[in-house]
């Protein structure tokens, strides 16, 4: 579903099926890395299908379905501008293939968004944000997968040195007012992400 969802976007703009072929063949290489345990096309997939949850509710759905694809495109454990640089590669790629600057200036900011995950002006981009984290809310069961996974991609750190900075991200959702900013996202997976947070806090 990722890829043909992917290919469709492409088809909007007049890509030719090759080029459409190796843009996506860019994204699968990089998001089926061997280091990627989270940040997977698994993890796309989940974000769309999340998304698709509220697609009536999203203003410009073609600019969030790129965010998607490339907000992740370049992960590397031991760097912090990894949003900054997907955010350029997406920018790089829709202005080759002829969207619109308004359209890659929002993209390029809802990536640049998922830094943080602040609430935001634009609601579109508190929709993405929000699927974004959506993993938090999930099962406890689930919730451990997704910490067991986030581990592995921090493999070459030490656990005192990878606990401080996972402690650092932990309480850093924690002290938000809301960690959803949608109303949606904030009613189906607010309660249960806060528990799951704090029960990781304890084991950590």
């Amino acid at each position: 579903m990722i890829r043909s969802n992917y290919l469709e976007l492409l088809e909007n703009y007049g890509v030719d099926s090759s080029s459409a072929e190796r843009l996506w063949s860019e994204v699968n290489t990089n998001y089926s890395k061997k280091n990627r345990h989270y940040h997977n096309l698994n993890h796309l997939e989940d974000l769309l299908s999340e998304l698709k949850n509220v697609k009536d509710k999203i203003n410009n759905w073609e600019v969030v379905l790129f965010a998607l694809y490339y907000h992740d495109i370049i992960y590397k454990s031991t760097k912090k501008d990894n949003e900054e640089k997907s955010a350029e590669l997406a920018s790089k790629r829709m202005n080759e293939i002829g969207v619109k600057e308004s359209y890659v200036k929002l993209c390029h900011e809802q990536i640049i968004a998922t830094k943080g995950h602040n609430e935001n002006s634009d609601s579109d981009t508190n929709y993405f944000t929000d699927a974004d984290l959506s993993i938090l809310g999930r099962t406890p069961t689930n919730y451990k997968i997704y910490c067991s996974n986030i581990r592995k991609e921090y493999f070459i750190y030490p656990n005192f040195v990878y606990k401080k900075g996972r402690k650092k991200v932990v309480n850093h959702f924690l002290s938000m007012e809301k960690i959803f900013k949608t109303d949606e996202f904030y009613y189906q997976y607010e309660a249960q992400a806060k528990l799951n947070l704090q029960q990781e806090l304890k084991s950590l």
